[in-house]
């Protein structure tokens, strides 16, 4: 949604999408990927054009994105794509990796910290509120 519009004061994206042909075979989703998109060989711009990554420097919304470390679902590779590009762009993003976690974050303590900085997040950006 970020990567079309400029609507939004702030966003967070947890268990990100970036670069989808990056974790090509890497994940649960290979017979329809290749099934819907067909194989990223045969069909670069389908992927392409898929792909968040692709469309980051439309990206001017603060971005927080987060992720467990050992999501194999949407892996961790996926948000260090999109957090390195916007800061390479200079847009203002963070990038939180949860250790040991997988898709999930299900740490009573990764939870809260989740909670608190999806609230200071919003309350900065979307609030206009400095950490008080």
């Amino acid at each position: 949604m970020i990567t079309s519009t400029d609507r939004f004061a702030g966003a967070i994206s947890g268990a990100s999408v970036g670069l989808w042909i990056s974790t090509y075979g890497h994940d649960m989703y290979q017979e329809w990927f290749d099934t819907e998109l067909g194989r990223p060989w045969e069909n670069r711009d389908v992927w392409d054009s898929v792909s968040p990554f692709m469309k980051v420097a439309k990206i001017t919304t603060p971005t927080l994105f987060i992720g467990g470390e050992k999501d194999w679902n949407q892996p961790i590779i996926h948000s260090e794509q999109m957090y390195q590009a916007m800061k390479q762009l200079g847009r203002e993003a963070s990038l939180v990796v949860y250790p040991d976690a997988h898709h999930g974050i299900d740490r009573p303590s990764y939870q809260k910290d989740l909670l608190e900085r999806f609230v200071a997040w919003f309350d900065k950006y979307v609030k206009g509120q400095e950490p008080g």
